[in-house]
């Protein structure tokens, strides 16, 4: 099914969890869980002398030359510890060179917890020649104790939507963290407190300044873990994340139009906040690379769906029933994934515009949109032509091109195949 040339995505109010992108017959939803098992009181302490963040986060650098050896920063909690390894070589496209078909998986939350679903992806990622962007939530690195270092805009100290981890989490998810970043997978942030509509706090109506502050503190969770938490006996993480992180998903995909002015003056290249578009090239909004979500043929239907896991959710079991009829997780797994290979095929044959994946770390019916997403990744990283990159990576890429030429692409239909020897010859 090819969408219409008309790109605009009305949206309809509908109080379903996260709310429902009315598309005309094209049916999603967006996601507003990170984790799932967080639903939080609110804190009422008073802010601590000192604590109030500051209103700008870093400024991302130029990488500095490397001598060979390991540079602590601050407190120990991160390192310079050289460039990043195992990372694609942007190539510029050769005039008549059909563009590589890459596929961006990504997770919201990042937390290793009893599930071990961090680590499972890691190794998935690693053993099908894919990297992966892991989007961490800045306060599963900080301890419940320590909860009042979090100031969220528009709510008391301490309050958040997800749960804080326990210590034992907190040290596993830096141990996945740092094997992550070493395998070249990306480590970029999914903010903090996750706050969603219908909450009035909610990130939605946050201004440019609220969101500033917000990034500051999950710059500050991670740069500070270990005085936070304590545990001095844990190496630091291997990179500096005022230099590594470069962009990141809003909780529920709410806010982009504010958070990108903040986006852009931390140095950040790209935002996956955007609740959704058609499977096209990307292009830069305000100075930043927008990679939205996509729409998908939807097996069976005649409506599209948007490529993260809580939309399969809300059209199968509907997005209050996490666990729905067991019953129904076969026929609803194998829905999931042939709806992920349509998006796939789609592009592949055709436009070779990039696939974005979104998911969660949750066992939602069983767990089968973790065993969808798997099998995808086996079925389509080692497919020729195909890349399995971070967002970053796909940053870098995009950076090396000429611009004329990526405008080009964006013309076409995502199951517009041309003729590539002809088509990008100038």
């Amino acid at each position: 099914m090819r969408p219409p040339r008309n790109r605009t995505l009305p949206r309809r109010p509908d109080p379903v969890l996260c709310g429902l992108l009315a598309l005309g017959v094209l049916a999603a939803a967006t996601a507003c869980t990170d984790g799932g098992k967080a639903r939080t009181t609110v804190s009422t302490a008073a802010p601590r002398a000192g604590e109030q963040p500051a209103s700008h986060a870093p400024t991302a650098t130029a990488t500095p030359s490397w001598d060979g050896k390991d540079k602590v920063i601050g407190d120990g909690s991160t390192a310079y510890t050289g460039p990043q390894p195992h990372q694609l070589k942007p190539e510029k496209l050769k005039p008549g060179e059909k563009p590589p078909q890459f596929v961006v998986f990504s997770w919201d939350g990042a937390l290793e917890n009893d599930d071990h679903l961090f680590s499972r992806f890691r190794e998935v990622a690693k053993e099908n020649n894919a990297h992966m962007t892991f989007f961490l939530s800045g306060l599963y690195l900080l301890p419940k104790a320590k909860r009042t270092l979090y100031h969220p805009p528009r709510h008391a100290p301490g309050a958040s939507a997800i749960d804080f981890p326990t210590d034992a989490h907190i040290k596993s998810t830096l141990e996945q963290l740092r094997l992550a970043w070493e395998n070249g997978d990306e480590i970029g942030t999914h903010f903090n407190g996750h706050f969603c509509k219908p909450d009035p706090g909610a990130g939605a109506g946050w201004t440019t300044k609220e969101w500033e502050s917000e990034i500051t503190q999950a710059y500050a969770f991670v740069q500070h873990w270990k005085t936070n938490t304590g545990f001095k006996d844990i190496p630091p993480l291997p990179f500096d994340y005022a230099r590594e992180l470069a962009g990141g998903r809003a909780p529920c995909l709410e806010g982009q139009k504010n958070l990108l002015p903040a986006a852009k003056a931390s140095g950040w290249r790209y935002d996956a906040s955007s609740p959704g578009d058609f499977q096209i090239w990307p292009a830069k909004k305000d100075g930043v690379w927008n990679f939205p979500l996509e729409l998908m043929p939807y097996p069976g239907k005649n409506f599209q769906v948007l490529s993260m896991d809580f939309n399969f959710l809300y059209n199968q079991s509907g997005g209050d029933v996490t666990q729905g009829d067991p019953a129904k997780y076969p026929a609803w797994e194998k829905q999931t994934r042939d709806g992920y290979l349509n998006g796939f095929e789609r592009v592949y044959n055709g436009s070779r515009a990039p696939l974005f994946v979104g998911n969660h770390f949750e066992t939602w019916n069983g767990g089968i949109y973790m065993q969808a997403v798997e099998d995808v990744v086996k079925d389509v990283c080692r497919r020729k032509g195909v890349r399995c990159v971070s967002f970053k990576e796909l940053c870098d890429w995009l950076d090396a091109q000429d611009p004329a030429v990526l405008a080009k692409l964006r013309n076409l239909d995502p199951g517009e195949s041309p003729d590539w020897s002809t088509f990008l010859k100038k």
